[in-house]
């Protein structure tokens, strides 16, 4: 899934300038319908200003490219590429209601997301309408309510017991290697049935190749037959789609009570408001789309969530100390067994802060982008207002919008205790502080479920092991399309001695 800055720099310009100039000719009438606005458009950054921030960008430096823009030009500015590609950025709470909230009909994702049709299927995602897209989401978010998640915490456990069980009594792991591998499990588990783990092997594969098919070309050629991994992309959709087909038809002919309650049973049960239930096509897309979510959040977010933990002994200790009383305050038999696993993973606070401060400093989407449908205006901290006109692409600077000086103290800082009681930074900040998980209208639906699968993950290194890191604190790799820790996360475990009764 590799899409590096110095390659769009070269290429993007080029194919933009002219899809752009299309773009422009097709929606000119649109526009122009729009009312007068009697405020200013955003501050322009111009291909010329740009040029003195290549530096930085060859550096593979975007949130720093982002913080110096947001300094000279402030909270709202538009960057212009040749005058036919205009992408104006909304930095900070104050101007992102908008954003997060607006109607389809004003604020949406338009084509943007073409690309990702032939991933997952002209049945689902930005393949269909609005309105059966939303039907999608509600499926989705059911399948993943707080009632439901409940039914997956225990497999969720058993599957992180049963990998942890291999490891020795002591040694050194690639952390990120590990991570993938579990998470790959849990979500085969939970997400994807019983019946998956048979053909397991099989299933990542072509997950792989369709992660693979993700690359600058394919994002602004999506369907182009002469582009190799979009054929290799193609034809793993085909067979994924076949895998969980063959699936999905086995179960319907069973009763009720023989299949499993998991997120692919509850797709297969869904209906439409209309009653009509919903097709085999449709399942296996949204069950490829949400394993692609989960992979790739959870695992980075795991990943650095260690990392931090490992360089900063005053919350690791924190952490294992809440895990041990916890654990004594949840364990129902003389043997220290937990009996309710999703209880005893939502009472930990510490340790859901310390996963939340590591997404506020490396988010899975450093940025948001919509389309404006219609124009709006927006006001600034400041009391500055700007129109930002229709047809301009909107974005939401996340891996900006988590560093506000005016909301976090020492924003560069590891601080989970930021988000505890007594200062609860995000909440003072006001909506749209936080937004690693988006928000409003485009709140992860996933977010209650990757968090508990990171809490199952590690409540069980930190009661059992002992962990030091051994490489140097990861650098975000910036070239990735999902930036994730560069190279490998080398770690040294040992297997603490647990009390005995």
């Amino acid at each position: 899934m590799e899409l590096t800055i110095r390659s769009a720099i070269y290429l993007a310009i080029a194919i933009i300038a002219i899809t752009a100039a299309v773009t422009k000719i097709a929606r000119g009438r649109r526009r122009t319908s729009d009312l007068a606005c009697n405020r200013p458009p955003p501050p322009v950054v111009n291909c010329f200003a740009l040029l003195g921030l290549l530096p930085t960008l060859f550096r593979n430096d975007l949130p720093a490219m982002m913080h110096q823009l947001y300094i000279k030009f402030g909270s709202v500015f538009t960057i212009s590429v040749v005058g036919l590609l205009k992408v104006t950025f909304l930095v900070g709470p104050e101007v992102s209601a908008h954003f997060f909230q607006g109607l389809e009909s004003e604020i949406s994702h338009g084509n943007l997301f073409e690309f990702s049709v032939p991933m997952f299927g002209k049945e689902v995602g930005h393949g269909v309408d609005d309105a059966t897209r939303n039907e999608h989401s509600r499926f989705v978010v059911d399948a993943l309510k707080p009632t439901r998640l409940k039914i997956h915490v225990d497999p969720m456990v058993q599957e992180v017991e049963n990998y942890f069980a291999k490891w020795g009594q002591h040694g050194t792991i690639d952390l990120k290697y590990e991570l993938e591998r579990l998470l790959l499990l849990i979500t085969g588990r939970c997400i994807l049935g019983k019946e998956v783990m048979t053909m397991f092997d099989e299933v990542c594969k072509q997950f792989r190749e369709i992660e693979n098919g993700v690359n600058l070309t394919s994002f602004f050629f999506p369907y182009s037959p002469v582009i190799p991994s979009n054929h290799r992309r193609d034809r793993a959709r085909e067979k994924l789609h076949s895998i969980f087909s063959d699936i999905v038809r086995s179960r319907k002919l069973r009763q009720r009570d023989q299949v499993d309650k998991d997120v692919l049973q509850s797709l297969i049960d869904s209906r439409y408001k209309d009653g009509r239930p919903t097709t085999e096509a449709e399942v296996s897309g949204l069950i490829i789309s949400l394993l692609f979510a989960a992979k790739h959040t959870s695992t980075h977010t795991s990943v650095w969530t260690g990392a931090r933990l490992l360089t900063h002994d005053k919350f690791l200790a924190a952490a294992v100390a809440e895990q041990d009383h916890v654990v004594k305050k949840h364990s129902a038999t003389t043997d220290g067994r937990i009996i309710d696993h999703y209880s005893f993973l939502m009472d930990m606070n510490m340790l859901h802060n310390c996963i939340k401060e590591a997404l506020r400093l490396h988010p899975p989407a450093p940025m948001m982008v919509r389309q404006a449908q219609k124009q709006f205006i927006v006001r600034t901290r400041e009391g500055d207002e700007y129109c930002v006109p229709a047809g301009h692409t909107i974005a939401s600077p996340i891996v900006i919008n988590n560093h506000m000086p005016y909301i976090y103290k020492d924003a560069h800082l590891y601080d989970p205790d930021r988000f505890g009681p007594g200062r609860e930074e995000d909440k003072v900040g006001g909506k749209f502080s936080y937004t690693s998980f988006g928000g409003g209208r485009n709140s992860c639906v996933g977010e209650g479920y990757a968090y508990m699968q990171i809490k199952a993950i590690w409540s069980h290194l930190l009661g059992n092991f002992e962990l030091r890191l051994l490489s140097p604190f990861p650098k975000t790799d910036w070239s990735k399309l999902v930036p994730e820790p560069q190279g490998e996360v080398m770690v040294s475990y040992k297997r603490r001695q647990l009390p005995t009764t």
